[in-house]
């Protein structure tokens, strides 16, 4: 009988040295976190990797050590560097992000950072699918708007330039009016959509942020490319470069006004003049 009423209590003290265990990980952990969040701060990205790193280890559900060990990853991407040891590290901070998504499909950071991931990388269509994640996510993320459109207009810039160089003709900005009628097609077709789906999305940064000033510049330089399309109406090309031009001094002048703001923010409210 004695022998029996001890089981309970051992099986109690047992639970209690495993809470106990699992405490001490997660106080460790957030050490870690914490350590690593400072070594983050001051650009030691290696070392925070490897702070988070441990915090992962020994909290596996906390889910702020791997937002906080992909960020670190991502940090260290090159933008534009194919080198295979930027693309695992791409990769890897990419992996650790989903890893966040499988417990958190909405995390907005983690979507944002994806698609940037795949910008940087030159990897135009995944990064566009990402970012549309993103509005699905928040409707009113007016940087993932703009970023679509910026995504559309490098494919739609880069079809042109190839379609005017097979001509050997190079850029004019202006609608390339002299480009034979076989480029014109090609990039017609190849455009057409781009350049829709491009102003629809950089409107739409513009309308969720009226003083986006570098959406507005990408609009003049979408109409550019909508004037491109305009084969052999020469008043429809002239209305698109006017319509790039209003761009411009809608740009320039949000661009101005974000200057005096920022100043006067910076001032403590007072504009030096």
């Amino acid at each position: 009988m004695n022998r029996i009423a001890r089981l309970p209590v051992l099986a109690a003290a047992t639970i209690l040295l495993v809470a106990s265990a699992t405490g001490c990980k997660r106080l460790e952990a957030r050490n870690q976190l914490n350590k690593g969040v400072q070594a983050y701060k001051q650009a030691k990205y290696e070392e925070a990797i490897d702070h988070f790193q441990r915090a992962v280890n020994l909290d596996p559900t906390y889910p702020m050590t791997r937002l906080y060990l992909a960020t670190a990853y991502a940090q260290q991407v090159v933008p534009g560097l194919d080198t295979p040891e930027n693309l695992k590290t791409a990769q890897m901070a990419i992996n650790g992000f989903l890893q966040v998504l499988q417990e958190h499909p909405d995390d907005i950071t983690s979507l944002k950072q994806i698609a940037a991931l795949n910008y940087d990388l030159k990897k135009f269509g995944e990064a566009r699918d990402w970012q549309l994640k993103v509005l699905q996510a928040d409707p009113k993320d007016a940087e993932a708007a703009y970023t679509i459109g910026v995504v559309d207009w490098t494919q739609a810039y880069q079809n042109a330039i190839h379609a005017l160089q097979s001509a050997g003709l190079q850029d004019d900005g202006q609608g390339n009016a002299k480009m034979p009628k076989p480029v014109c097609k090609t990039i017609q077709d190849q455009n057409t959509q781009l350049v829709t789906d491009g102003l629809a999305y950089l409107q739409k940064a513009v309308t969720l942020r009226s003083n986006y000033d570098d959406a507005m510049q990408y609009l003049n330089l979408m109409y550019r490319r909508k004037a491109d399309l305009d084969c052999g109406d020469d008043a429809a090309r002239k209305a698109d470069l006017a319509s790039a031009g209003e761009w411009v001094q809608k740009a320039m002048g949000a661009r101005k006004a974000n200057e005096e703001k920022a100043n006067e923010k910076a001032n403590g409210g007072v504009v030096m003049q």
